[in-house]
């Protein structure tokens, strides 16, 4: 049985492409059928953003990326479409802008408890589709202690900013690696796949790994 492939995926639980890329490469994975060990990796698109962002989405790109209003709407309705070919409903009329370095935190202590893909998958589906606030340590607590976590550690943890240092040693490693934006996938430590590919390209990626694996025994 050989080992399976390492895929690191550096990510922003408020990036559309980032969870529009997570399941384009389950289903790559799930096409390529063999054996995939995942793990995720910070990466803080906005760090300068305030916890309690007033205003919407299309508020703060507008005014962050100084583009009109109807200009950022339709780049929203376009990723919602996209969004939706997938099976995800993203719904931008209730998502709160917001930081997430706690939401980072949240994902390592979680990896520390071995349920990392859980908390990345219910914090994604927190922001995109439930219209919960991913930012502020007493929301964040409720969301895990609704997957099976002991809310008052979590709280512990956050306040005590326990993982703060995984955060910025993921952040710093992408700027090593040159990765400017996200999703980013570095495939067995070698090969680098960025954005939301076709989940084709993932699998014929994965495969290709297996078999430089098995040309090289």
């Amino acid at each position: 049985m050989s080992d399976p492939i390492k895929v690191d995926i550096w990510s922003d639980v408020q990036c559309p492409w980032c969870y529009i890329g997570k399941r384009k490469f389950e289903a790559g994975a799930a096409t390529f059928g063999g054996a995939v060990e995942v793990e995720y990796h910070s990466f803080e698109l906005a760090p300068d953003t305030p916890v309690d962002f007033e205003g919407t989405p299309v508020d703060y790109l507008s005014e962050r990326k100084g583009l009109p209003v109807e200009q950022v709407t339709r780049m929203l309705e376009n990723v919602t479409n996209i969004a939706a070919s997938v099976g995800l409903d993203y719904d931008y009329d209730h998502v709160h802008q917001t930081n997430t370095v706690k939401a980072h935190e949240l994902i390592h202590y979680a990896k520390s408890h071995g349920r990392q893909l859980d908390m990345k998958e219910r914090l994604l589906k927190a922001y995109f589709v439930n219209g919960e606030h991913v930012g502020r340590i007493e929301d964040l607590a409720d969301i895990a202690a609704e997957i099976g976590f002991d809310r008052a550690d979590v709280v512990r943890a956050l306040e005590s900013e326990r993982f703060l240092a995984d955060v910025k040693a993921d952040v710093a490693l992408a700027t090593e690696y040159g990765i400017q934006g996200v999703p980013f996938f570095v495939i067995d430590r070698k090969y680098g796949v960025s954005g939301a590919q076709d989940a084709a390209t993932f699998a014929n990626v994965l495969a290709q790994v297996r078999d430089e694996r098995e040309a090289a025994k």
